[in-house]
């Protein structure tokens, strides 16, 4: 089967429903942001303090061309692998592409404390700047699911659903 990449902002909730769709479709789960930090023996945060976000967004980018090569994965993506245009088209000719679409304020409230997303690290107003910047491109996924005031298991549900429209 076909990659299923999943996109969205952080926080949006790629690899807990990737967990849940992966189990699903009796398909294997990876995260990106796990496999650069095992590959690099730091967390995120410590990788952009050090060497900086470019730095952070080339190593996404040889992750993600890495598993291109295999097949059956459900994958979260960073929420700035997914917003980058050459990227995007990359997964959407290798797998099918979803994105996981919360609201600004949902986001805020999920990820509000936590120290391991260096972006946050910010004033709200820049954040939303990012966020509206990423938006276009996420838009370009196969399959848009909006995630407010969802379960896990609910939008895994929706994404099979909507994966066997676009199965070939």
């Amino acid at each position: 089967m076909k990659n299923i990449y999943l996109v969205g902002f952080m926080g949006s909730g790629k690899s807990t429903v990737g967990k849940i769709l992966a189990e699903k479709l009796k398909m294997r789960f990876t995260d990106i942001d796990q496999l650069i930090e095992k590959e690099e023996g730091k967390a995120i945060p410590q990788i952009f303090k050090e060497k900086g976000e470019k730095y952070f967004r080339e190593l996404e980018k040889k992750m993600l061309e890495k598993i291109q090569e295999e097949k059956n994965l459900v994958v979260s993506t960073g929420g700035g692998l997914g917003a980058d245009r050459e990227n995007m088209e990359k997964m959407k000719k290798n797998g099918l592409v979803v994105w996981l679409d919360v609201s600004f304020e949902e986001i805020l409230k999920r990820c509000e404390g936590d120290q391991n997303r260096p972006l946050l690290n910010q004033p709200v107003e820049k954040i939303k700047k990012l966020y509206d910047k990423r938006i276009p491109i996420y838009k370009l996924a196969h399959i848009h699911i909006k995630t407010d005031n969802k379960k896990p298991e609910e939008i895994a549900e929706e994404i099979i659903r909507n994966a066997d429209i676009h199965r070939n």
